[in-house]
C-alpha cells in the first residue's frame, strides 16, 4: 500500500556525525530552497490546465526576443502530431491492402500508393521534427539571456535601501534561478506541446477506426503515465534527502583542503577528526542511494504488472472483436501500434509536465522580483545639479533603517564647500557609514534637507548626484579585471566603443598619483594583467596594494565630491603618510574631500572635523579648536596619541618581559 501514496516528505535519517557537527541535516536557507520537494505538488492533469499561467512569462519573453522561431516551434509540434495521425492512418489502409484478398503480388501492388504516402508522412515528420529542434535551440540561449538582462537591470535599478533589506534580499536571491529555468522552460513547453499533440493525434486515430479503442489506450496507459509519475516523484525526494547527506560530506572535504583551515588542521589535530566523521556522512549518503535504487526497482514493479495486465484484458477484446468479426485485422494491428505509441507519449507527458511545473516555480520568483524591484526602483528624471560644486549642506537630518529602533542619524546639520577637507570621527557605530551613504545619494533623509547648490536632494536627478560623488570605502571592490580597467572602473563612461580606454594617459597618471605605478610594473603584464589569482596567467594584489589602486581609480574619476572611508587601513605607516597627503591633494576650487577615519593623525589636517556621537554631531571645529575644547575629539585624540608616548613604569615593564622570555629561551 505504501507504493500507492503520493510520496511526502519527512524528515531524513541523520547520521550521529552530522547531528554532532552540525546539529542536523544540512539545508540552505535560501529564497530559491523555498522550492524543494515542488515536483511533489505535481499532478498532470492540474499542470497540464495551469500550463498557460506557467508558461505565459516565458513565453512573452520567447515572443519579445524571437517570435519568429517561437511561431515555428508550435506549427512544427503541431504538423508532427497531424503527420504522427495521418502516419496512423495509411498504416491502418496498408495494413487493410496486405490482408486483403487476391496473390501476394497483387496485395503488395495495391499497398505501394499507401506506402508511398507513408514514407512521405514519415519524411515529412522528421522535416518538421528537424526545424522544431532548431528553433527552439535558437529560442532557449535568447529567452534565458533576455531574462538574466531583465533580472540585472531590475538589481541595478533598486535602491540601496532594497539591497540592504533582508526580505529583498531573499527574492533577489531565489530570482537569479529565473533566467536559467526561463531557458528550461521553453524546452519542457516544446516537449510537452509535442506529447500532447501526439497524444490528441493518437486518440483521435483511434476513436475513427472503432470507438472501443480509445478506452483501451487509456487502460494500458494510465498506469504507465501513473508510474512514471510515481518513480519520478520517489526519485527526487530521495535524491534531495541524498544531496543533504552529500552536502555535509562535502563541507568537511572542502574544510579539509582549505587554505584558511590549513594550519588549524595540522596543528590542532583537526585533519583525522573530521575524516572519520567524512567517512561515516559519506557511508550514511551511500545507504540513502541504495535504498533509492530498491524503491524505484519497487515502484517501477507496480505500474508495469497494472500495464501488462491492462494490455492482456485490451487484447483479448481486440481478439473477441475480430473473431465476432465487428474488426478486421488491419484496424487491430493498427491499433496495437497507436496504444504502444499513445502510451510511450503520455510517459513522456507526464515527466515533462513534472519538470515544467519545477521551473515555472523559479520564472515566477524572477517575475515577482522585477514587479517588486520596479516599485523600489530609483526614480528617473528630476532637477538639475550646477556642474560647478558650491556647497553640499545638511540642515536637521533625521534618517532610520527600517529594521532598526534606534535612528541612525538624528537633526545632523553641517555644510560641505568645494575646495575644503572635511573629516567625519567617531566610534563604531556613531552614524559615519550612514551619512557617506546620504552624501552619496544612497540614501535619501527621513526628514530635514540635504541640498546640491540650493537643490533637494529628493527633487534632484539622482543620476547627476551619484556622477558627481566618487567613493572610497574600506571595502570597495576589487574587481577581477585588468590593471587598467580596474582604475579606469572609476569612470566607466571613458571607455571608448571598442571597449579600449580613449583616456590611457589619464588612467597612467591616476596610477602615478596613487603609487599605484610602482606596483604596475612588477606585474607580469603591466597594466593588462588580469588582477585575480583564480584565473589562469593573473595576478593578486596585497591589501596595501589593492588601496592604492583604490585611490587611483577616485583620481582617475575626477568628480565633485569624494568621499574616502578608511582608506589606510592596510597600508604601512610610511605609506599611510603618503596617502593621506595624496587624498588631501584631491580637494580643488570644484572639487571637496570628505574623509572619514579612525586615524587622528590622518584627519589633524582637515579644514572641518566633525564629530558623530550615538547618530548625533557633538562637535565640530579644526582640530586646534577641538583640542581646546577638551571634549570627546580630544579624548579620542589623546588615547592614540599616548599608544606612541611613553607613559610613568610602561617603559620599565618591557625589558623586564624581554629578558624573562630570554631566560625561558636559555632553559629550553
Amino acid at each position: 500500500m505504501r507504493l500507492l501514496k503520493r510520496p511526502a516528505p519527512a524528515e531524513p535519517a541523520v547520521s550521529e556525525s552530522e547531528r554532532r557537527l552540525f546539529g542536523g541535516p544540512l539545508r540552505y536557507d535560501a529564497g530559491w530552497a523555498n522550492h524543494d520537494y515542488a515536483r511533489l505538488e505535481s499532478r498532470l492533469l492540474t499542470t497540464l490546465r495551469s500550463m498557460p499561467r506557467m508558461a505565459g512569462g516565458t513565453l512573452r519573453l520567447a515572443w519579445q526576443t524571437d517570435r519568429r522561431a517561437l511561431l515555428t516551434v508550435a506549427v512544427t509540434e503541431a504538423g508532427q502530431g497531424i503527420t504522427s495521425a495521418v502516419g496512423l492512418l495509411v498504416l491502418s489502409v496498408v495494413l487493410r491492402s496486405l490482408l486483403g484478398a487476391g496473390s501476394a503480388a497483387e496485395r503488395l501492388h495495391a499497398a505501394l500508393p499507401s506506402l508511398a504516402a507513408g514514407a512521405l508522412v514519415t519524411v515529412l515528420g522528421a522535416v518538421l521534427a528537424s526545424r522544431s529542434t532548431a528553433a527552439a535551440g535558437r529560442l532557449e540561449p535568447k529567452v534565458e539571456r533576455a531574462a538574466h538582462e531583465q533580472y540585472l537591470k531590475a538589481a541595478v535599478e533598486v535602491e540601496l535601501e532594497a539591497i540592504e533589506d533582508g526580505d529583498f534580499r531573499r527574492l533577489l536571491d531565489s530570482a537569479q534561478w529565473g533566467p536559467p529555468s526561463a531557458r528550461r522552460t521553453v524546452g519542457a513547453c516544446v516537449t510537452t506541446l509535442g506529447g500532447l499533440f501526439s497524444l490528441v493525434a493518437t486518440a483521435g486515430v483511434l476513436t475513427v477506426l472503432h470507438p472501443l479503442l480509445l478506452p483501451m489506450l487509456l487502460l494500458i496507459a494510465a498506469p504507465r503515465g501513473w508510474g512514471t509519475m510515481r518513480v519520478a516523484q520517489r526519485r527526487y525526494l530521495s535524491t534531495i534527502t541524498w544531496v543533504e547527506h552529500v552536502r555535509a560530506s562535502r563541507l568537511i572535504g572542502q574544510l579539509l583542503i582549505s587554505r584558511t583551515s590549513a594550519p588549524e588542521v595540522r596543528v590542532h589535530g583537526v585533519g583525522h577528526y573530521l575524516l572519520g566523521h567524512y567517512r561515516q556522512m559519506a557511508e550514511h549518503a551511500e545507504g540513502e542511494a541504495t535504498r533509492l535504487a530498491k524503491d524505484k526497482a519497487a515502484t517501477e514493479l507496480l505500474p508495469a504488472a497494472l500495464s501488462g495486465v491492462a494490455a492482456l484484458v485490451t487484447y483479448a477484446a481486440m481478439g473477441a472483436l475480430i473473431v465476432s468479426g465487428r474488426m478486421d485485422l488491419a484496424v487491430a494491428g493498427t491499433a496495437v501500434i497507436a496504444v504502444r505509441t499513445g502510451s510511450a507519449s503520455l510517459g513522456a507527458l507526464v515527466a515533462t509536465t513534472n519538470t515544467l511545473h519545477e521551473e515555472s516555480l523559479y520564472v515566477r520568483d524572477m517575475e515577482r522580483f522585477v514587479a517588486e524591484a520596479g516599485r523600489r526602483a530609483i526614480p528617473p528624471g528630476g532637477l538639475p545639479l550646477a556642474e560647478r560644486l558650491g556647497t553640499l549642506r545638511l540642515v536637521d537630518v533625521d534618517f532610520s533603517y527600517p529594521d532598526r529602533d534606534e535612528p541612525a542619524l538624528t537633526g545632523v546639520s553641517l555644510t560641505i564647500d568645494a575646495g575644503s577637507v572635511v573629516a567625519l570621527v567617531g566610534e563604531n557605530g556613531s552614524g559615519k557609514s550612514t551619512l557617506v551613504k546620504l552624501l552619496a545619494g544612497l540614501h535619501l533623509p527621513d526628514s530635514g534637507s540635504l541640498t546640491w547648490d540650493g537643490v533637494e536632494v529628493r527633487d534632484a536627478d539622482r543620476e547627476q548626484v551619484f556622477d558627481r560623488v566618487a567613493l572610497l570605502t574600506q571595502d570597495f571592490e576589487r574587481w577581477p579585471v585588468t590593471a587598467r580597467t580596474n582604475i579606469a572602473m572609476g569612470r566607466p563612461a571613458a571607455e571608448g566603443p571598442d571597449g579600449s580606454v580613449d583616456q590611457a594617459a589619464e588612467v597612467v597618471a591616476a596610477a602615478r598619483y596613487a603609487g599605484a605605478d610602482r606596483v604596475v610594473e612588477k606585474l607580469p603584464h603591466g597594466y593588462e594583467t588580469l588582477l585575480a589569482r583564480v584565473f589562469r596567467g593573473a595576478s593578486e594584489l596585497s591589501g596595501g596594494q589593492w588601496q592604492k589602486f583604490g585611490l587611483a581609480r577616485t583620481r582617475f574619476r575626477d568628480a565633485r565630491v569624494l568621499v574616502v572611508d578608511e582608506p589606510t587601513s592596510a597600508l604601512d605607516p610610511e605609506a599611510e603618510i603618503a596617502a593621506f597627503d595624496s587624498i588631501r591633494g584631491l580637494a580643488g576650487p570644484q572639487r571637496a574631500v570628505v574623509l572619514v577615519s579612525h586615524r587622528m593623525s590622518g584627519v589633524r589636517f582637515a579644514d572641518v572635523i566633525y564629530v558623530l556621537h550615538e547618530g548625533r554631531l557633538v562637535e565640530q571645529g579644526s582640530h586646534d579648536e577641538l583640542l581646546a575644547q577638551g571634549g570627546r575629539y580630544a579624548s579620542m585624540f589623546r588615547i592614540q596619541a599616548d599608544q606612541y608616548g611613553d607613559r610613568p613604569g610602561r617603559g620599565a615593564s618591557i625589558p623586564h618581559q624581554a629578558s624573562a622570555a630570554q631566560n625561558d629561551s636559555s632553559v629550553t
